[in-house]
Parts: structure tokens; C-alpha cells; sequence
């Protein structure tokens, strides 16, 4: 079986990410795919081993084996509870179904470590452009501070909400340079401010339920099995 057949044939959840999924879609944007499937339990029983993930088949298409995807959301790696919280789902099976269900097991407190270590990664480059260039990629620090008030309001509310929401109009302003770098630079270090004060009384666990998810994941394997 080739990869992109596990995709093809073995996929249990796909959806729309980026600018679409938050609501912040031009008529330039891609349509950006991310998906799950669940590798044949059968395959495992072989030295060599199915893929953690695969690109394809269509283009700005990746989907994840489910037991990497499950490793990653349990690690609140962005990207990945993101991709949980996706209102444009476009491929959705029972397993598909038992998966997001799940979504509330995956989030806990450690997404303010994995949401702010990937923000200064990005501030990081954003920096690096305006030392370079004299500004920023504009589209890249919109996507920033939309992550960043993402990360806020999950740490005050245990929810995570994906959508720009009453943001957007502000964020597509900086997409399109109206915006300082001063500005939208303060702005940055002001959400970052507000949410190491929200972790203090965040409603979210300190540790995700894995329990619950792992009991999930021998499941769809049993079942695959038979």
C-alpha cells in the first residue's frame, strides 16, 4: 500500500486550515488541507513501519497517522489543537467523530509553554525581517497575534476558539502594512503580558487526560485489527 493510498482510502477526519479556517481569507489565500488517517493495523506487524504522515495527494494537503496526531495534540503542539477546532470540516467518519469528541482530553496547560515557544519563534523571524528589510511579513505577524489571542482566551475561558472573531478587521489591517511595526509589535507584547497573567487562574488541568486518549487509540487499533 502506498502512502498516499492511506490517505486516500484510510482517512477518518479532513478539514480547512489557515486564513479560511480563521477567517481571515483573501481571494489570494490557498485552501490549506489537514487531515488523519488511521493506518491499517495489519501494517504495523511489518519491519517496515506505515508513515507518521503524508503529504498529498492534493497540493497544500498534510494529513497525520492518528497515533502521531494524538502524540502531538497531547503535547499542545498549536498547529494540531488548531486543526481539531476547524469549522470547515469536509471529510468526517465515526472514528473521525470519536476524535473530536476528544478535543476537551488534549488541552490542558501545557499549550502555554507550546503556544508561547512557538510565538517566539515567530517574533523571532518577524525581528530578523524588520532588521533586514525594515518591516515585517505583514501576513506572517497577522497570523502571530491571531495565535497569540487564541492562546489567551484558551487559557481564560478552557476553550479554543479558532475564528478572528471580532479581531479581524484589526488583523487584516496589519495583513495589508496599515500598521506600524511599533504598533503591532506593542500590540504582541501586550497579549503576551495578558497571558502569563491568565495562567495564574486558567480553568484548564495542568496535565491532558491521555488516559482517555490512549483508551481511544487501542481502540481504533483493536478494531482495525479485526
Amino acid at each position: 500500500m502506498d502512502d498516499l493510498s492511506l490517505v486516500r482510502d484510510h482517512s477518518v477526519y479532513r478539514c480547512v486550515m489557515g486564513s479560511r479556517a480563521f477567517g481571515l481569507a483573501t481571494e489570494a489565500s490557498d485552501t490549506d488541507r489537514r487531515g488523519v488517517y488511521l493506518a491499517p493495523t495489519p501494517l504495523f506487524w511489518r519491519f517496515d513501519k506505515p508513515p507518521t504522515h503524508v503529504e498529498g495527494p492534493r497540493e497544500e494537503q498534510f494529513s497525520w497517522e492518528l497515533e502521531r496526531f494524538c502524540e502531538l495534540a497531547l503535547r499542545a503542539n498549536p498547529n494540531i489543537l488548531e486543526c481539531l477546532h476547524s469549522p470547515l470540516v469536509e471529510h468526517l467518519t465515526p472514528l473521525g467523530e470519536e476524535l473530536l469528541s476528544l478535543r476537551g482530553a488534549f488541552l490542558s496547560r501545557r499549550a502555554h509553554v507550546s503556544f508561547g515557544r512557538y510565538a517566539a519563534s515567530q517574533h523571532g523571524k518577524l525581528l530578523a525581517d524588520v532588521r533586514l528589510h525594515g518591516a515585517p511579513r505583514w501576513k506572517h505577524a497577522m497570523h502571530l497575534l491571531r495565535l497569540l489571542q487564541s492562546c489567551l482566551d484558551l487559557l481564560r475561558t478552557g476553550r479554543l476558539t479558532i475564528d478572528a472573531g471580532p479581531h479581524r478587521e484589526r488583523l487584516l489591517a496589519v495583513r495589508r502594512g496599515e500598521l506600524g511595526w511599533d504598533e503591532v509589535d506593542a500590540w504582541m507584547t501586550r497579549l503576551q503580558e495578558e497571558t502569563e497573567r491568565a495562567l495564574s487562574g486558567t480553568p484548564l488541568p495542568a496535565d491532558p487526560d491521555t488516559a482517555r486518549v490512549e483508551d481511544f487509540l487501542v481502540r481504533a487499533r483493536r478494531a482495525s485489527a479485526s
